[in-house]
């Protein structure tokens, strides 16, 4: 019989991927001896099979797509990427699959890593093999999400991309079915069409990306289309079977869609259905709901912090969380948490509800933060949206030739401040961070004219838009 070793920590965080990493080194900091548990690869989702695989396969496609819009430079780039090297450029900096540099940096922070699957086991308990860890102040569940698959007959035998798949594929498949018209589906069919697949994208819903504005789906759309991708809106996928290594999809319309494989990219579910939820009276399998402090509700000791929390599952948004709950976590354990600076002092993720921002690496790209148009109305803002045509701007024609894009901000006309700003064309992900400032910050657009852009680069929409909204 094995002998059950029990070890108390100050906290312990159940994932060590970039958000429990970070709830991690905000503890330590400040001194909580800190236990972080792991099934898979320290570093998580985004280190191997999200952000970076699947920026590093799209920086060869977009500095190309740029390269062929430059006279002098256009048919020096004519020829096709050299896929195999574009796979190995994402081997490097997935570490191949290689978790060493991540561990090493949890034990420089001085927080000792736990392998294996941890599961709650009450309140300030999780179990991992035979070892129990209690923690005296926190546990904070950093377990993220997993991509979610249609319930189809026979799907399982098809053997379909997930995510996972699409960014870590060994070769190039020549036909290759994508499911979904989002940021997966998007990024994926952008990547591997211009790695030499033979890409069809079917998209249930009437367009892309249909949590940005109308047009930032509409001018990737095209671009997909001019590219080659076969791009099918208002399409379901009925059924799909495999035979001979052949992956058959039929729509609801009937038709048949062959591939060498098919991506599902149709939505995310928590990773919490196997974590021992029920034995602090929670639901297996759900969202964790949590204050702004990313402390559950109803507890006062389980925090939830990344994607389990459903509130913006994007890295940078659970990065940011992560950093506010492991301060929270730390002025509660010293006492130190101001009553008089919000609920818990300054340690609120604000930022969650009204300056989420995001970049779509397509060519082009699509950038927004805050509030759409149409969010911001059904939200109760009395509002105006100001376009503008980003090749109206100098910086954007020397960028590249026949350079297409848009940028639209919504005004808030009772305090004229920015709900949301959204950015479509080529570079765009670059201007994100100074909406991001504008819209967090809540700068009045009086205060933003002096905020001079620099000449001439594509930065200089801001003065297009303000003046488009004081003509108007």
């Amino acid at each position: 019989m094995t002998e059950t070793e029990s070890i108390v920590y100050d906290v312990v965080v159940l994932g060590a991927g970039p958000v429990g990493e970070n709830v991690a080194d905000r503890t330590r900091a400040a001194g909580l001896t800190t236990a972080v548990v792991e099934s898979e690869l320290v570093g998580g989702e985004c280190s191997y099979w999200a952000c970076m695989p699947s920026k590093a396969l799209l920086r060869p496609v977009i500095a190309q797509a740029d390269a062929r819009r430059l006279p002098g430079l256009r048919q020096a780039v004519q020829g096709p990427l050299d896929a195999a090297a574009v796979l190995a450029h994402r081997d490097y900096y997935t570490s191949h699959w290689h978790d060493d540099g991540q561990v090493g940096w949890l034990e420089g922070i001085g927080a000792d890593l736990y392998r294996g699957h941890g599961r709650l086991t009450g309140p300030r308990t999780v179990t991992v093999g035979d070892t129990v860890l209690t923690a005296r102040h926190a546990v904070a569940v950093c377990t993220g999400s997993r991509a979610v698959l249609p319930d189809l007959p026979g799907l399982a035998e098809v053997a379909p991309w997930t995510s996972r798949e699409a960014t870590s594929a060994r070769s190039v498949p020549g036909r290759l079915v994508v499911v979904g018209g989002g940021v997966v589906a998007t990024e994926m069919a952008t990547a591997w069409q211009a790695l030499g697949a033979r890409v069809t994208l079917l998209v249930r819903g009437k367009g892309l990306l249909n949590r940005m504005e109308p047009f930032a789906g509409e001018l990737v759309a095209e671009a997909l289309a001019e590219a080659g991708v076969d791009v099918r809106t208002g399409t379901s996928v009925e059924s799909v079977t495999r035979t001979d290594g052949t992956v058959v999809a039929v729509t609801d319309a009937g038709d048949r869609v062959e591939a060498d494989e098919i991506l599902f990219a149709t939505g995310r579910a928590p990773r919490t259905d196997d974590i021992g939820l029920d034995t602090v009276g929670l639901e297996p399998g759900s969202w964790l709901t949590v204050d702004d402090s990313l402390r559950v509700t109803g507890s006062d000791w389980l925090y939830a912090v990344g994607d389990v929390n459903h509130r913006a599952l994007l890295t940078h948004q659970g990065k940011y969380q992560a950093r506010i709950a492991g301060a929270a976590i730390a002025a509660r354990a010293s006492g130190t948490a101001d009553p008089d600076s919000g609920p818990w002092g300054a340690h609120a993720a604000t930022a969650d509800h009204h300056a989420v921002p995001q970049v779509v690496f397509t060519d082009p790209e699509a950038a927004a933060v805050g509030l759409s148009l149409a969010e911001a109305e059904q939200a109760g803002h009395r509002v105006r949206a100001v376009d503008v045509d980003l090749s109206s701007v100098a910086g954007a024609g020397l960028y590249g030739e026949g350079y297409k894009g848009r940028a639209r901000m919504v005004v808030d006309l009772e305090d004229e401040i920015l709900r949301g700003v959204t950015f479509v064309g080529p570079g765009v992900g670059e201007l994100l961070h100074s909406a991001t400032v504008a819209v967090a910050g809540r700068v009045p657009l009086s205060r933003l004219w002096h905020a001079v852009p620099s000449y001439p680069t594509i930065s200089e929409v801001w003065l297009r838009l303000l003046e488009a909204y004081r003509d108007n």
